[in-house]
């Protein structure tokens, strides 16, 4: 005779058989498996959930389209709906109008389901769409809605203009790209050396190396196609010390008929944020007059590339010719510039060449951005020896006249291992100079002969957002904290 057992003792044998395969090793493996499986799984349902809600957060521009889809939507049911109606008046006892309107189902739960259903398909169908749409400009494993949001956020971000060039100006793009893609990059052309000056000599071209920099610098993702823009040849004749971006936009310059064209053709390629213009278009030769201890007298060197080569300290700079017309699209970023941020970079080499053209001084006057000289972190051999944050400013106002600038941003880490030859610049805080100072430690842990780039950046947004109000000066404490002098 069979044996019968309740549904509850079945329950409780079953139970307690999964309570001894989890007491053996290979069961307890599979429990935590079993449990990380289902922890894995919440994780990642509420990820999903928490994502799906930042397409409703403020700034998107998402919100504002969904009661516009909704619209148009009711607009096309109430279209098929009067087609039904026409329908069913003609064929009141249609079989077909029957299942297609559920006839079946009482009105209110009618109306709940077909409204639900089309809710739900219909934003199925635009997310799918989203996804397809974006899928070339998103990377693999980073939500759609992340992408929408920085890109939402780098456009209204401010308009920035950076003047200078060489390494300081790209170290200070490559933090400002994070905060903002209203920037714009003003370069000086006056570089005669290295791939830049063979390419300008043999082709009679503007000087490409500092520009290539700063399009590297811009570019949203710096993956391998930046690092090939940024690649320099080490062998070969004819190629030997070019650098391969050099040679791309002078080739760019070659197809387009223009050198600027070439640069912003450069900038689609690399995908940067923002923009990078020359100074002028005009062909312009720095020359520095050097005042020389030994000889007593001042010697005058012609050409970048020579002026921190020989010995002596640079007395005064200018480019020739001295009145060259500044580019016009350099002059219409300044002047609608929310900052202009001046420096870093080589005092007289790269930043005074862009200031001596007197189209660009005169916009900088004239425009009501916030204006910002960032301070060198280190002296340069042969250019700023010995020279604190002052004597930075003394050399710009004997160059262009009264300061331009509203703030000066210096750093206050004098602690830091340089090479030789090179010392840290004095920030200079007994207040002697004339222009309002923020200090801040600025030094890049990895090279302290450089600033750190998003440490820089993000003063710099800072000081700009509380420009909205008036300007408070606030004592630097003892302690070398960040603040004002």
């Amino acid at each position: 005779m069979p044996l019968l057992y309740s549904k509850e003792f079945i329950g409780k044998i079953v139970s307690f058989q999964y309570s001894l395969t989890l007491l053996h090793p290979s069961g307890i493996v599979d429990g935590v498996q079993l449990r990380t499986n289902e922890t894995s799984s919440n994780g990642q349902s509420r990820r999903g959930w928490r994502l799906l809600a930042r397409w409703l957060e403020p700034g998107l521009g998402v919100k504002r389209w969904l009661p516009l889809m909704v619209l148009g939507t009711a607009l096309i049911g109430l279209g098929v709906a009067v087609i039904l109606l026409d329908f069913y008046w003609a064929n009141p006892n249609s079989p077909l109008l029957a299942v297609l309107s559920l006839r079946v189902i009482p009105h209110n739960i009618r109306a709940i389901l077909l409204g639900g259903v089309g809710t739900g398909i219909l934003v199925y169908a635009a997310f799918r769409l989203n996804r397809t749409l974006l899928a070339p400009y998103v990377r693999p494993g980073k939500p759609v809605v992340e992408v929408v949001a920085n890109h939402r956020r780098l456009g209204r971000g401010p308009k920035i203009v950076a003047i200078g060039g060489g390494t300081g100006l790209s170290t200070l793009l490559r933090g400002l790209k994070a905060q903002t893609a209203n920037l714009t990059a003003i370069v000086s052309v006056a570089d005669d050396g290295g791939s830049s000056g063979r390419l300008r000599r043999s082709l009679n071209l503007p000087p490409p190396g500092d520009i290539r920099a700063c399009l590297a610098a811009l570019s949203a993702d710096e993956g391998l196609l930046t690092k090939l823009f940024q690649y320099r040849f080490r062998e070969g004749e004819e190629l030997e010390g070019h650098s391969f971006g050099n040679l791309f936009i002078a080739a760019l310059s070659g197809v387009t008929g223009s050198f600027q064209e070439g640069i912003l053709d450069a900038g689609r390629v690399l995908g940067i944020r923002g923009q990078v213009l020359p100074s002028t278009a005009q062909d312009i030769v720095l020359v520095a007059d050097k005042e020389m201890a030994s000889a007593g007298k001042a010697v005058r060197v012609e050409g970048e590339s020579r002026i921190t080569e020989g010995p002596g300290r640079i007395h005064r700079v200018q480019i020739e010719p001295s009145d060259p017309r500044a580019y016009p699209l350099t002059l219409q970023a300044i002047l609608n510039a929310d900052m202009i941020v001046i420096g870093p970079g080589s005092l007289f080499t790269s930043v005074l060449p862009n200031l001596l053209i007197p189209e660009i001084t005169s916009a900088i006057r004239t425009s009501k951005a916030f204006k910002v000289f960032v301070c060198n972190v280190a002296t340069q051999l042969g250019e700023t020896d010995h020279m604190d944050c002052c004597d930075h400013l003394a050399a710009i106002e004997a160059h262009i006249g009264s300061t331009l600038v509203d703030l000066v941003v210096v750093n206050n880490n004098l602690e830091s291992n340089l090479p030789d030859g090179i010392e840290a610049v004095d920030p200079t805080l007994d207040g002697s100079c004339p222009v309002p100072q923020y200090v801040a430690d600025l030094i890049d842990p990895t090279n302290p002969t450089r600033h750190n780039e998003r440490v820089l950046a993000e003063i710099l947004i800072a000081l700009l957002e509380e420009r909205t109000g008036p300007l408070e000066l606030l004592p630097v404490d003892g302690n070398g904290s960040n603040g004002y002098l």
